[in-house]
């Protein structure tokens, strides 16, 4: 819990650049990847480099940072992972998430003077646990996804009020308890539990009975087969009073592979409803649907609410497909501003001179401009950017403000 009372808003980053987008844009705590030793392999994660800039900026905001260090380490990697906290120990981060019991040693020996965070990959699901953890010296634990409300309420009963409790709130779910898949590692070769997951839980399958070879059966009477493991997304975000009433410490979002976009959207919405709520329950009672209809613009694969309030049943499933649902394109983020007013972007998507797009803001603002001019880096005009990440400079009919996100609607 902060400071002022309130839960701790703590967001994902997969880059320095969405690390800055993320404080920002309402984060209390980002969490980040550094090269090595983290569950997201593909995620862009950060250099050493990039992980200091980004640890000074948060710190210059008030803000922590949290790397993630939670693979199920094997023997080879236990050397690598003491030279690595020994970097860590230099660039001061605020805490480490750490699943491996080898790995805590190694953090309590090197680093001792940084938090450790016990990551939902140690299967957290009783107070009992969250007492071992405790006295082995840990800060804060993060709770199985598959804990109801009632049970993390049960929990915060039994553990002292300063072990603190971060859970999941947001984000894409997992097919395995925990996270602890197997499927990708059978499929691919690539072990989820070192972080090289391929998402299998994402593709289409049939059913075939043993005695019945080549005869495919479809599930859910779906003749094209059944993305049967496909979960939908979890958001919590019209339940905030319950899951501070559990005595949460940390409302932590999924999303380390995410675009700044969905972080900025997602991190400003949160910021929002927490804020209102501790204003006035009446507040957040009354913009629930403002909530949902902001959240529901960044990409997501449809909501359900989890384990929060029982077992799910089928209909936390999509079954006819694995598509996500876009609402808006991202464009670009202003990383400065010409004295003839031109914001200076680097492209992700294409637009042209003409089109009317938003510039997104931290407050909760959205400013609806027409695109007037465009040139490249060397001044020569332009009139679309055809080539992503190409560095362009863009006047609106509306001057945006440094590291505003600038996004168009898909509808």
């Amino acid at each position: 819990m902060l400071p002022n009372g309130k839960p701790e808003l703590l967001i994902p980053a997969s880059s320095l650049e969405v690390l800055k987008v993320a404080v920002i844009y309402g984060a209390d705590a980002v969490y980040i990847g550094g090269d090595m030793y983290g569950l997201r392999a593909k995620a862009k994660n950060f250099s050493a480099e990039d992980m200091k800039e980004g640890v000074d900026f948060a710190h210059e905001h008030g803000k922590r940072v949290f790397v993630t260090a939670n693979i199920t380490a094997h023997n080879k990697d236990m050397d690598g992972i003491r030279r690595y906290f020994g970097e860590l120990k230099e660039i001061g981060p605020d805490a480490l998430i750490i699943s491996d019991p080898g790995v805590f040693d190694i953090a309590r020996e090197v680093c001792p003077e940084i938090e450790i965070h016990i990551s939902t990959q140690s299967n957290n699901v009783n107070y009992g646990t969250y007492l071992f953890w405790q006295r082995m010296g840990a800060k804060r634990v993060v709770s199985a996804r598959e804990l109801s409300i009632k049970e993390i309420k049960d929990i915060r009963a039994h553990i002292p009020d300063d072990l603190e409790i971060e859970t999941f709130v947001h984000g894409a779910m997992c097919i395995s308890y925990s996270g602890r898949c197997l499927l990708s590692n059978y499929f691919t070769g690539r072990d989820a539990n070192l972080g090289a997951c391929t998402h299998p839980c994402r593709w289409k399958y049939y059913i075939m009975e043993e005695n019945r070879p080549g005869e495919y059966l479809p599930v859910e009477e779906n003749e094209r087969g059944t993305y049967i493991f496909n979960s939908k997304d979890l958001c919590m975000i019209e339940h905030i009073p319950d899951l501070v009433d559990a005595g949460i410490d940390s409302f932590k979002i999924e999303g380390r592979m995410k675009t700044a976009l969905y972080v900025a959207d997602v991190a400003r919405t949160y910021r929002q409803a927490i804020d209102d709520y501790f204003t006035s329950p009446e507040l957040y009672e009354s913009r629930k649907d403002y909530y949902m209809d902001e959240i529901s613009k960044c990409t997501y694969r449809q909501y359900t609410t989890g384990f929060f309030y029982g077992k799910p049943t089928h209909e936390g499933q999509i079954y006819d497909n694995n598509t996500y649902v876009r609402k808006y394109t991202y464009l670009g983020i202003v990383g400065g501003i010409t004295e003839d007013g031109y914001a200076v972007m680097e492209q992700r998507n294409k637009f042209c001179v003409g089109d009317e797009v938003e510039i997104m803001k931290p407050d909760g603002s959205d400013c609806h401009v027409k695109v007037l001019a465009m040139r490249d880096d060397k001044g020569e005009a332009m009139e679309s950017c055809p080539h992503p990440q190409q560095m362009i400079q863009v006047r609106f009919s509306e001057t945006p403000d440094l590291m505003n996100l600038i996004r168009v609607s898909c509808e």
